[in-house]
């Protein structure tokens, strides 16, 4: 695409036969299926954490062994997200749903009733499988169901209200769970939402024909699948372990360079196979390229922020992981509220100046953050600078979702969708890696000098905000450089 070629996020393209259910008004109960659905993978990336020093004692984990509980479901869902994506186009939207709909259930059950180590982490691998398989597909079922253009839009207004705030409210519900009935239902709480959403799914969302019939034409590529996924999955297992291991350790050195590698045989293997997992010319869609990019920067600042910002509650404030979930409800409220808002601001005035508002907002509620004190108190250092951070995740995440997949085919609806989750996690995995490595810097360099140990930890959170914000002005620009400017359009309004 040109770079002077103006992408519409509006202009009706043929619908394949999954939009048979979006003439019907059972469309916005699947809408509503699909959003809870994801809103489900996105809390099981938070929900645990604050369960983590019950989960410790109770199955006797060393704490170097305890971040398996986290990365091994971070490392499969990242890893597989793209294969995910991948294998929903070919083998069917619906069918892929349900799949991981009932492994993730399966998976969180398992891990409930785990009576060692062991059990529970290989419980959050499938549970990380599941996810990828259910997230992409998911997407791509809305991106299916809703024409481009104003429905879409409020589409992914709902997505992006119910997602988004996913994060944020896995660290209220993980700490009320803990406190009330124990860390086995931070897992159970799964369960039944999967066995619902499975048993529904049949009933509000009609299978992709297209998909299923370029499945028996096109197959899988499995050398593609296995070495995307593979250096996928090094990648991440390398930038979560930088913080520990070091960025110069081999260990980390060496999982950086072997999943650089795999991802350069990743692409020589996709540039000649015939039906490759990822075809590449999808980059040549300038808004698809510029999407995941920013998608890598956003979720980089996003994830980072809520890991510093418990830490700062938490360890410098004292609040306990009770208090610490209610003091984000504002920022997930918030979240929704924008979210809302954002879908007919897209709509009238186009994705790119609401997406550069909602990262320039989201930039400005982390720089605030830096002034946060030892002694700060919510309502006067918190509460107005997460409420700020708030407003700009709201207005960006819903954007940023219409940009990556508008303008894509139907058939690739399932890839586009793996993408930007992808980048999201990726870039998750990065600034979380990053940002606590210089906030464990600035700390160490802080006690160094004498400093105390609260008024070091604050230091050090305070340098970690100001990176994130520095993060957000790039994403910013990139927005402003790179996306193609979109028409908005009274169609379907």
């Amino acid at each position: 695409m040109s770079a002077t070629s103006v992408t519409s996020v509006s202009t009706p393209h043929p619908p394949d036969s999954v939009s048979a259910a979006s003439a019907a008004p059972r469309r916005w109960w699947a809408l509503a299926l699909l959003a809870l659905a994801q809103f489900v993978v996105v809390l099981d990336a938070s929900i645990v954490n604050i369960a983590l020093p019950s989960i410790g004692t109770a199955l006797h984990f060393s704490q170097s062994s305890l971040s398996w509980v986290i990365d091994a479901y971070v490392l499969t869902f990242g890893g597989g997200l793209l294969l995910g994506g991948r294998l929903a186009d070919l083998l069917g939207r619906r069918r892929l749903f349900i799949v991981g709909l009932v492994l993730f259930g399966a998976a969180s059950f398992a891990g409930g009733v785990a009576t060692t180590g062991a059990v529970l982490i290989a419980a959050r691998v499938v549970q990380g499988v599941g996810g990828a398989l259910l997230a992409p597909a998911a997407l791509s079922l809305v991106t299916t169901i809703f024409t481009e253009g104003a429905e879409r839009n409020k589409a992914m207004g709902v997505w992006g209200a119910v997602a988004g705030s996913g994060g944020a409210a896995g660290v209220l519900l993980g700490g009320v769970l803990t406190s009330a009935l124990g860390w086995r239902w931070v897992l159970f709480v799964n369960v039944p939402v999967c066995l619902v959403a499975a048993a529904l799914a049949p009933l509000l969302i009609a299978e992709s024909q297209e998909s299923v019939q370029a499945g028996r034409r096109g197959g899988v590529d499995l050398p593609g699948a296995a070495t995307v996924t593979a250096g996928l999955g090094a990648l991440v297992y390398a930038l979560v372990g930088a913080g520990n291991a070091g960025w110069t350790s081999a260990r980390t050195v060496g999982l950086l360079a072997a999943g650089a590698a795999l991802l350069f045989v990743f692409v020589l293997i996709e540039r000649r196979t015939a039906s490759p997992l990822v075809p590449l010319r999808i980059f040549r869609q300038r808004q698809v390229s510029a999407a995941n990019l920013i998608g890598l920067l956003l979720g980089a600042a996003m994830l980072g922020l809520f890991f510093v910002l418990t830490l700062f509650m938490q360890q410098v404030l004292g609040y306990s992981p009770l208090r610490s979930g209610l003091a984000q409800l504002p920022l997930g409220v918030a979240i929704i509220a924008a979210a809302g808002l954002a879908s007919p601001l897209v709509t009238r005035l186009g994705v790119k100046p609401v997406l550069i508002s909602g990262i320039t907002v989201f930039a400005a509620g982390m720089a605030w953050l830096t002034r946060i004190g030892v002694h700060s108190s919510f309502t006067v250092a918190l509460l107005g600078p997460t409420l700020l951070v708030a407003v700009g995740l709201g207005l960006a995440f819903v954007p940023l979702t219409i940009a990556a997949t508008s303008g894509v085919p139907d058939h690739e609806a399932g890839l586009a969708g793996g993408l930007i989750n992808t980048s999201q996690q990726i870039g998750g995995a990065v600034g979380l890696a990053v940002l606590a490595t210089i906030a464990t810097s600035r700390t160490n360099h802080l006690v160094a000098t004498g400093d105390t140990v609260r008024a070091a930890l604050t230091g050090g959170y305070q340098v970690a905000f100001a990176a994130g914000a520095a993060l957000l002005l790039v994403a910013a620009a990139v927005t402003a450089v790179i996306l193609p400017r979109t028409e908005t359009a009274a169609a379907g309004e």
